[in-house]
């Protein structure tokens, strides 16, 4: 029995590693664009699985699709996905949770080190034909600050491991994860308000949930540090990019690091220009290597469900009907 696999939509140059993947296997393989629920349900309406980058899997698309085994996603983040509707549907969604696990740490560090040292605007100076040192005025010292994560999974833990040796004192929120974990590593486990007020730099690597949408509105940044840098390489909605840039405007804070906005592209690029304020095109998590991890990984995953496979890497459970 031929199955059908539908790649909903991707910004990849072809389909190679995908293919190199399913070689041998009785599958079907189908590249479309189809970004919107209506799209999606129009060009998956044979499918058996699906891989998806930016495509919304809403309920009505379970709903349209009864043949429907699997979905997986093409990185870490399941937030465009429905999980309650696939696990109603007895369909098993499957990411990549480890894939950018060097890439993502690295990128974040060198945001927050870019913004702490001001690297972008030393560069802007001198492509601009002056050689001026004092533009940068004041630069502070990395080594023995404080720095807050916001979040503890394997990404922060990885960053924690980057920055052993600049005798930083780390703070950890993360109501998830026991105070003896994160205590294991040398941090220390504290409230999101507490974090705020003593971290000198804070970096994101909160899941989007209801609970973390514009978990950095004003109210944080009025709790945060004046000398503070922010850097977020997680998802664009956990900060309130408004807030953040009258924040910055009123000197609440001193930075930011941003590799994730809640609309990607902006409508506007940047969303907003402020010479403190570094930005990269959601990256993070790019590497040559990282990329062909994260795009054979989770077409084997999908291919061994079709086979009668458990999943690798599952992010819910449709035996149980639960995400």
């Amino acid at each position: 029995m031929t199955h059908r696999i539908v790649v909903t939509d991707h910004d990849f140059p072809d389909l190679s590693i995908e293919s190199t993947a399913l070689d041998g296997a009785d599958v079907e393989l189908r590249s479309e664009y189809a970004r919107t629920p209506d799209e999606v349900i129009d060009v998956a309406e044979d499918a058996d699985a699906m891989l998806v980058q930016y495509a919304e899997i809403t309920r009505e698309v379970f709903d349209a699709l009864p043949d429907l085994q699997a979905v997986g996603r093409y990185g870490i983040g399941v937030d465009s996905i429905d999980l309650d509707a696939a696990s109603d549907h007895g369909v098993h969604v499957v990411n990549v949770p480890d894939y950018c696990v060097e890439e993502v740490p690295t990128h974040a560090l060198a945001l927050l080190l870019s913004c702490i040292r001001k690297i972008p605007s030393y560069d802007r100076t001198i492509k601009g034909g002056e050689w001026d040192w004092t533009g940068g005025k004041p630069i502070h010292r990395f080594t023995g600050s404080t720095l807050g994560l916001v979040g503890f999974g394997k990404l922060p833990r990885r960053l924690l491991e980057l920055v052993d040796g600049f005798d930083l004192d780390v703070l950890v929120y993360d109501p998830y994860v026991d105070a003896a974990d994160i205590e294991a590593t040398g941090a220390e486990k504290v409230t999101l308000e507490d974090l705020l007020a003593r971290s000198k730099y804070v970096s994101v690597h909160a899941p989007l949930t209801e609970e973390t949408h514009h978990l950095f509105d004003e109210s944080a940044f009025e709790t945060m540090r004046e000398d503070a840098i922010l850097v977020n390489t997680a998802r664009g909605p956990l900060v309130d990019v408004d807030a953040l840039e009258d924040a910055l405007e009123a000197g609440e804070i001193a930075g930011a690091g941003l590799d994730v906005l809640p609309e990607e592209p902006p409508d506007t690029t940047p969303p907003f220009d402020h010479e403190a304020i570094v930005y990269t095109p959601h990256v993070a998590w790019y590497s040559t290597e990282s990329m062909e991890t994260m795009r054979r990984t989770v077409t084997e995953d999908l291919l061994g469900i079709l086979q009668g496979d458990d999943p690798q890497n599952p992010v819910n459970d449709p035996e149980s009907g639960t995400a």
